[in-house]
């Protein structure tokens, strides 16, 4: 079979079984501007100057032409905001990315459904339509609020991530120092409330500490939203094997990134060395103002930088596969949240690059199916059970830091 055959029979197979994809920031993106080289810059979710029908600037990552092209049949968009955002700010930032999803889904309901459910889910399939679910960032987003979480949930948030790259104050994060050695009482609260809710605990981002804590907490499948195998690619970021060898006994799904950094071991090196020269020049390694994107394309002009494809994340499919096993893992690209992407997979119109990528290397038909949609529909429908169970028996809890984590949380 050629390149060719092998792409076309992708593409056959995800009209059929599309892709789920667990995490894309394209809402930040319409508020500040992407971080691809060619975006404008602060656009405050004006939804004429970034018309997603058709992206002619080049400034994204994601339109809806793409997301056809590619295959996409369910996205969860990132309601996220940064570590630098706390408090009452970093819940009004979140509101406003709920906000600019729920515009979204007005301005381009022919093309994106609303979806709560994973039953939302399947109708949205069935019309043609891509089910757009939410999913929030970063735990300081509910500014240790229980009813803020449940708040969050009524607005349509299906999953949020513990921490983002800093710690929060019952959650430690993979990229910060050890703070409360993984989740504190609150945090185990925090879980148990989700679980009630029926919102995903999403553990990418978080410690392994928290990982494992949060393993040991929660009553209903967990999900990495975006993340990839630490045993392929050594950045805290990704999961260790004995946490994936722990999904089938939870039942949850971890979803592969396609972000170089995290995924190919030279780029690791290469991120590092272009993050210390930005700090050096007085710019935040995360900064993606038009300054440091300058100063970031100088350096790789001059120090080239590793390239990752469609091999490399299929890399880490298939050791995903072997540790967790086939009905426990998926796809969560990132998109729009990185400025660098894998060859191949340069936009969301990639993954039947990546589908023909894992046919060449002989996974079935089922195998596949059970990747790009089953998986991760399943997992929704779990928690939902979940949900409707503690609902039943336990009432909203009212619970705060200071109570269980003591008063000088």
């Amino acid at each position: 079979m050629t390149a060719a055959d092998r792409l076309a029979e992708a593409r056959e197979l995800l009209a059929g079984h599309p892709v789920v994809d667990g995490h894309n920031d394209l809402p930040w993106a319409l508020r500040l501007g992407s971080p691809q080289p060619k975006a404008r810059g602060n656009v405050r979710y004006d939804l004429d100057r970034m018309d997603i029908a058709a992206d002619q600037t080049g400034a994204l990552h994601t339109d809806l032409a793409r997301l056809r092209a590619g295959g996409v049949g369910a996205q969860f968009w990132s309601v996220y905001v940064p570590c630098r955002l706390a408090g009452d700010d970093a819940v009004s930032a979140t509101l406003e990315q709920i906000d600019v999803v729920d515009q979204l889904l007005e301005r381009y309901a022919a093309d994106l459904a609303p979806a709560l459910t994973a039953d939302d889910m399947e109708a949205a399939r069935k019309q043609g339509r891509i089910a757009s679910l939410k999913g929030a960032e970063g735990g300081h987003s509910i500014n240790n609020s229980l009813a803020t979480l449940r708040a969050l949930h009524a607005l349509g948030v299906r999953y949020m991530t513990l921490t983002h790259n800093d710690n929060n104050d019952w959650a430690d994060s993979a990229t910060d120092d050890p703070g409360v050695g993984g989740l504190s009482a609150f945090g185990r609260q925090v879980v148990r409330e989700m679980n009630r809710s029926g919102m995903l605990v999403d553990l990418s981002h978080v410690a392994a500490t928290t990982m494992r804590d949060a393993l040991d907490a929660t009553a209903a499948p967990v999900i990495f939203s975006h993340s990839s195998a630490r045993a392929v690619c050594d950045h805290p970021r990704n999961v260790p094997d004995d946490v994936l060898e722990r999904l089938p006994a939870n039942g949850g799904v971890a979803m592969a990134t396609f972000v170089p950094k995290f995924i190919l071991p030279a780029a690791v090196e290469w991120t590092a060395r272009a993050d210390e020269n930005l700090r050096e020049h007085g710019f935040d390694h995360l900064d993606t103002t038009a300054g440091a994107m300058a100063l970031h394309r100088a350096f790789e002009e001059a120090n080239p930088r590793p390239v990752a494809t469609a091999a490399t994340v299929a890399d880490h499919l298939d050791h995903m596969r072997e540790a967790a096993g086939v009905d426990h893992i998926g796809i969560g690209g990132d998109y729009d949240g990185t400025a660098f992407t894998p060859s191949g997979l340069d936009d969301v119109a990639g993954y039947p690059n990546l589908v023909a990528e894992l046919l060449h290397r002989g996974w079935s038909h089922p195998d596949l199916a059970k990747l790009t949609w089953s998986n991760a529909v399943r997992v929704l429908r779990d928690a939902e059970d979940v949900s409707r169970d503690l609902r039943d028996r336990t009432a909203p809890s009212n619970a705060t830091i200071e109570s269980l984590d003591g008063a000088e949380a």
